[in-house]
């Protein structure tokens, strides 16, 4: 039942924007909003092409001279490349349901250390959006007049804005209009490093001999140790093109079905682009004899030589290119609105963060996760000024560290089940090269650049780790006074209920239309939900002969992956139900239970005994509410009001609603 109440202004604006609200009885609805590994490559993969606009140009000039030891970087660029995504490959089959390195980190190593991932990861995907929109914004300005680059951070504000409404319509919603881009950057990128290596193809030799030349000129100077110490510094320092390859492995939910061979096929979209263009690009850099110039980029500098002589069309090319990549970080932006909030709302499900990270909102996403991740992006923008240097190796930092836990992890597991399944030593192999490359890059950066900003990415993780710990310590604290509550179950006659569910009393009791009926609002056969119905018999005695109850199934990001799961919770909220009604009529009242799901469970319990009222009007609505010693920040924010919310919408129907409290303390 819908509200008949003409939607205000507010309502149409939002309609406008965000878009109507969708229903959970829509046909084909998961294959509707799912993504196919395109759209999937699209969204999560432009962080890690984007990386190809800094990352190579980072590990180039941590070379200082000796350009032609760039071959050997660009061999373990692509090495790294290809292992992070085989061993990220690993992780999706093995958890097919999604999570990626918070999941792993949390099943494989222990809960702490996957919070401690999670953490990570969250503020890896906020960097993600910072780096990527101040990034874009920059590239975009350095086309306009210098007078014009002060409002570039306002700008910038701007960009982030209208993308947290895109990611607030819907997941699909908000990659179909950022396909064209895409497609325009890969397009360009690719003939760029094409043109570049084939018409230099017989200049390979004369790049052999030069870094044949380089290599003993290097060792003369330094020694082999400290070649391999300028080679491995420039590898690390050229960390930030492998960040948005763990995106696959915790948006598994998002894909279209079969979803593990759809994450597969994206990993191997992203490893052969990210591979091919960072090493490309690289190359470029050699045949060209590219140089840094003060106020361009690298790419900027190869492609003005490529396109030296073309005339007009050469410039044009230029622009595009220049222009595709700038627009492209805007894209890869996209990455930290898909990954963030579900890292978010899997944590809030295990109560390291306030649950309602995991509620979705009228169009099936995590409303509140992206809002937090757009507003902490914005306020880590102005806080940095936009500065990309800075903002690197946060962002570094960050996403090795959630890659060295999740590779530990799988390594720790292979190793345990190396009796059982044959192929370990291979599988063991990826994900042991994984975390030896990446625990190496997460030390190297972390050494070099701590004063440049790595502790300020350790300070901002430490928090959120204490802040996590402050929430689960909480939640903990509270259930073990919820848990009192739940002794009721065994004081509770349920002795005549077998285990199939079946009453052992024969005469079921009819329905006393002459009586009045209680309805109670219940969330599972728990001690709230009896504390409630106790409560009510002891006060209201024998005027109720008739007893409803109404239990919400609330369809969340852990429960809104397939129909399957949905399927899963509507028979465990009927279970429930069930267990109030047998008991009751065993008790020798008339009984009866109805289930409702949705995303707002509000709304649902609401539409739910409207119509109970209108068939059964000598009715009175009871609900449950936990009531606390002291009202706290905390209280709020990690246990909802349901029931004053239901009792309001009810109270403005003409239905009376009466809540009961529950002291948990």
């Amino acid at each position: 039942m819908s509200s008949d109440r003409e939607p205000t202004l507010f309502g149409r604006l939002k309609a406008f924007f965000i878009g109507k609200a969708r229903s959970l009885h829509e046909p084909n609805l998961f294959h509707n909003i799912s993504l196919v590994a395109f759209l999937a490559w699209v969204g999560l993969g432009a962080d890690g092409l984007s990386s190809s606009c800094y990352g190579p140009e980072e590990a180039f000039l941590a070379l200082k001279g000796h350009v032609f030891l760039g071959v050997f970087v660009a061999i373990a660029t692509a090495a790294t490349v290809f292992v992070i995504s085989y061993s990220y490959t690993q992780i999706i089959e093995l958890f097919p349901s999604g999570g990626g390195g918070y999941l792993v980190a949390s099943k494989l190593l222990s809960p702490t250390l996957g919070m401690v991932c999670g953490c990570a990861l969250i503020l890896d995907y906020v960097l993600t959006i910072a780096i990527s929109v101040s990034a874009g914004a920059d590239a975009l300005f350095s086309f306009l007049p210098p007078e014009l680059y002060e409002f570039r951070l306002l700008f910038a504000a701007g960009v982030l804005g209208v993308l947290i409404m895109l990611n607030m319509r819907g997941t699909k919603e908000s990659v179909l209009p950022l396909v064209p881009i895409f497609i325009i950057f890969i397009i360009t990128h690719v003939f760029v490093v094409l043109y570049g290596i084939g018409t230099h193809i017989t200049d390979m030799g004369s790049i052999v001999r030069m870094t044949d030349l380089e290599v003993k000129s290097t060792i003369a100077d330094v020694g082999v140790f400290g070649m391999f110490i300028i080679i491995m510094r420039a590898y690390s320092m050229g960390a930030g093109t492998y960040t948005g390859i763990e995106a696959v492995s915790n948006s598994i939910s998002i894909l279209r079905e079969p979803k593990v061979e759809t994450g597969k096929r994206t990993m191997k979209y992203m490893a052969v682009s990210l591979a091919f263009l960072a090493v490309g690009l690289m190359l470029g850099y050699l045949f060209y004899g590219v140089n840094h110039v003060p106020g361009k980029t690298l790419n900027a500098v190869l492609l003005e030589n490529i396109t030296t002589g073309w005339g007009g069309w050469g410039y044009t090319l230029l622009l595009v290119t220049l222009l595709s990549e700038a627009v492209i970080l805007f894209v890869a932006a996209q990455t930290g609105f898909l990954g963030g909030p579900r890292v978010l709302a899997n944590m809030a499900q295990d109560r390291w963060f306030p649950f309602q990270f995991a509620l979705l909102s009228e169009r099936f996403v995590t409303q509140n996760g992206i809002l937090l991740m757009g507003i902490a992006a914005l306020i880590i923008m102005v806080l940095s000024q936009g500065s990309v240097k800075l903002l690197v190796v946060l962002y570094s930092i960050s996403v090795f560290t959630t890659f060295c836990l999740s590779q530990a992890g799988m390594v720790r597991y292979w190793w345990r089940k190396r009796k059982k399944i044959k192929t370990w030593f291979k599988k063991i192999s990826i994900n042991g090269l994984g975390l030896v490359m990446t625990t190496f890059i997460l030390v190297s950066v972390s050494v070099i650049k701590f004063y440049e900003g790595g502790w300020i990415a350790a300070l901002i993780i430490g928090s959120l780790v204490g802040l996590a710990l402050l929430f689960k310590r909480y939640h903990k604290n509270t259930l073990v006074l919820l848990k009192r509550l739940d002794k009721l179950i065994e004081a509770a006659d349920i002795s005549k209920i077998t285990p199939g569910g079946i009453m052992k009393q024969d005469m079921p009791v009819e329905f006393d239309a002459e009586s009045k009926t209680a309805v109670i609002l219940v969330n599972g056969f728990n001690g709230m939900g009896l504390h409630t119905l106790f409560n009510v018999i002891r006060l209201f005695g024998k005027d109720f002969k008739n007893y409803f109850f109404i239990q919400a199934g609330i369809v969340d990001a852990g429960h809104f992956k397939g129909a399957e799961d949905i399927d899963k919770l509507k028979s465990h909220v009927e279970r429930e139900l069930d267990r109030y009604v047998l008991f009751m009529q065993n008790q020798g009242f008339y009984s009866k239970g109805f289930a409702t799901f949705g995303i707002d469970i509000s709304e649902e319990i609401s539409n739910t005994a409207a119509e109970i009222f209108d068939k059964y009007p000598n009715t009175i609505f009871f609900g449950g509410q936990i009531v606390f010693k002291q009202e706290t920040i905390l209280t709020k924010m990690m246990y909802n009001y349901t029931t004053f919310s239901v009792q309001r919408r009810l109270h403005q129907k003409g239905i009376p609603f009466i809540i009961m409290p529950v002291r948990v303390d």
